[in-house]
C-alpha cells in the first residue's frame, strides 16, 4: 500500500472512531431519559426516540398535552405567589457518567422592575430510586442600579450556594420599594404644589418645597438596605437646606434638630404618617 493510500485510511479511521464516539454518547444519552424525566413526560420522550410502540402515540401525546397545560397552570400561580417572572431557562450537560450528571444552567428574570440572571452547575447524584441534587459555581447578575444595595449581599449568596436566599430577598426587597413608590407616588399626586420627585417615583428622594418660600428645601431619602444575611431594612432620613436668610427667622436648635424630631415621628407613626404630617405642616392652607 502507497504513503497516499495509508495517510488516507489513517484519516478513516480517525473519523469512524469520532463516529463511533458520538453514537456512543446518543446511546448514553437514550439510555439516560429515564434519569432525567419521569411519568408521561418520559414515555414521550422514549416514544420519540424509538423507544415505545406506534400503537402508544395518541395516549403518550394526549396525555403529555395535559401535564403541560397542568406545568403552565403551576407556573403561573407560582409566577402569581412570588412576584418572580422566568423570562428564559437554558439548560446544557457538562459531563454525564453513571449515576452523576452535571448541568449548566442560566436562568434570567425579573421581580416587579428588578431584572436578574442566575448561572449555576446543577449536580444530580443518582442513589437507588431517588436523586440528590447539589448546587456549585453560583454567579448572580442584576441590573447596575441595583448592585449598590446588593453588592454585599450577592457576595454572600454566591459564596454559599444559596438559590432560596437570593429569590426570597429579591421578593421581599422588591415589596419594599413598591412601596416606597406608591407612597411617593400618593403623596404627589395628593400635594402637587409641594412634593415633587427628581428622579421618577422609584427613587429613593423626595422634596418638599414651600411654593411661598423659595430655596427653603426639604428632603426625605428613603432607600433600602440589604445585609450579607438577606436582612431588608428601609432607611428613612429627613435633610433641609435652608438659606442663611431663612435661618434668622427660626432657632437653630429646633432647625438642627428637625432630622432628630424625624425619627421620633417615624417610630410613632410610621413612614406614611411621618410623611403625611411633615407635608401637611409645610403645605399653603388651601392644600391641607
Amino acid at each position: 500500500m502507497s504513503e497516499e493510500n495509508m495517510e488516507e485510511v489513517m484519516v478513516l479511521e480517525a473519523h469512524i472512531r469520532r463516529l463511533q464516539a458520538e453514537v456512543a454518547a446518543l446511546q448514553d444519552s437514550r439510555k439516560d431519559l429515564g434519569f432525567h424525566l419521569t411519568g408521561e413526560v418520559r414515555d414521550a420522550m422514549l416514544y420519540l426516540c424509538g423507544q415505545k410502540h406506534e400503537e402508544e402515540k395518541e395516549k403518550l401525546m394526549s396525555r403529555l398535552k395535559e401535564v403541560l397545560g397542568e406545568l403552565e397552570e403551576d407556573l403561573k400561580w407560582q409566577t402569581q405567589m412570588n412576584a418572580i417572572s422566568l423570562d428564559r431557562c437554558t439548560r446544557s450537560t457538562l459531563q454525564s457518567s453513571g449515576s452523576e450528571v452535571v448541568h449548566q444552567l442560566c436562568i434570567t428574570g425579573h421581580c416587579s422592575e428588578l431584572a436578574f440572571q442566575v448561572e449555576f452547575q446543577l449536580t444530580e447524584i443518582k442513589d437507588g430510586q431517588t436523586s440528590k441534587r447539589r448546587v456549585s459555581d453560583l454567579q448572580v447578575v442584576m441590573d447596575a442600579s441595583d448592585l449598590q444595595r446588593f453588592s454585599s449581599f450577592l457576595s454572600g449568596v454566591e459564596e454559599n450556594r444559596d438559590l432560596l436566599l437570593f429569590f426570597r430577598t429579591l421578593r421581599t426587597f422588591s415589596d419594599r420599594c413598591n412601596e416606597r413608590c406608591r407612597t411617593f407616588r400618593h403623596f404627589q399626586d395628593k400635594y402637587p404644589s409641594v412634593v415633587s420627585l427628581p428622579g421618577g417615583c422609584r427613587s429613593e428622594v423626595m422634596t418638599l418645597n414651600h411654593p411661598e418660600l423659595p430655596g427653603c428645601l426639604l428632603s426625605i431619602h428613603w432607600s433600602v438596605q440589604v445585609s450579607r444575611g438577606g436582612e431588608v431594612t428601609p432607611n428613612i432620613n429627613l435633610l433641609t437646606k435652608i438659606p442663611l436668610e431663612a435661618l434668622q427667622l427660626f432657632p437653630s436648635l429646633a432647625v438642627g434638630g428637625a432630622a432628630e424630631a424625624f425619627q421620633s415621628l417615624l417610630r410613632i407613626l410610621g413612614p406614611e404618617g411621618t410623611l403625611e404630617a411633615v407635608i401637611r405642616a409645610i403645605s399653603p392652607t388651601q392644600d391641607v
